[in-house]
């Protein structure tokens, strides 16, 4: 049973639509489970393109019930065996779920992206010749040298300075320089939010700041 997230009961949720058909809930107490009985994992494998849509439905749907009530967003693929044994599963761990969605009630993930701005180029003149070539290479491996060295000690400033004001923070694997920290914040706070990424981006000389809209809490789970 294809299952995307667990949130607390509601008499109000209106389900999306789910990658190929119809949601449910399937319920024990007060948890519930977001399922698509009829999806099976095997028909998202037939070719890059279906799987990649269905990746982009699975998020789409967790967002949509997001935007109405907490959930604990569960990766793609994620299935079980049968609805009993989906039930045994939200009853063994019926307590632990609640308790984190009460926790996360009202907050939110926010994606920071910190990128690096490029060395200035200062190109070398062609027409420097012997050691006044040699000494303007050497000047400018010192030049760049410098910027790095300056660029990662705002790093850790402006981590520091995150830390401070969002403890929840979860920082994943640099790629292509960019520096990836997730915040967990109140979405009644967002505005502010803003107002701090427009302040760490002031005090920054070195990187580019951008802070991404609310998201459910993948990294918080």
């Amino acid at each position: 049973m294809y299952t995307y997230a667990f949130l607390p009961i509601s008499n109000t949720l209106d389900l999306p639509e789910g990658i190929s058909g119809s949601l449910q809930l399937v319920t024990v107490d007060q948890l519930a489970a977001l399922v698509e009985p009829d999806l099976s994992l095997e028909s998202l494998q037939t070719s890059d393109d279906v799987l990649m849509r269905a990746v982009l439905y699975h998020d789409q749907v967790i967002r949509e019930v997001f935007e109405q009530t907490p959930v604990l967003p569960l990766r793609f693929g994620t299935c079980f065996v049968s609805r009993q044994g989906l039930m045994e599963h939200l009853g063994t761990h019926r307590a632990e779920y609640l308790e984190k969605l009460e926790q996360l009630s009202g907050q939110a993930e926010y994606l920071l992206k910190l990128k690096p701005i490029p060395t200035p180029e200062n190109p070398i003149s062609v027409n420097l010749k012997g050691r006044e070539y040699f000494l303007a290479k050497k000047q400018h491996y010192q030049n760049q040298t410098e910027w790095q060295n300056r660029q990662q000690a705002e790093l850790e400033t402006l981590k520091l300075f995150i830390t401070q004001h969002y403890p929840n923070v979860v920082q994943t694997e640099t790629t292509e320089g960019i520096e990836r920290i997730y915040l967990l914040s109140d979405r009644v706070n967002e505005a502010h939010l803003k107002e701090q990424a427009k302040e760490w981006q002031m005090r920054s000389s070195y990187w580019d700041v951008s802070l991404g809209g609310a998201l459910p809490p993948y990294h918080f789970v």
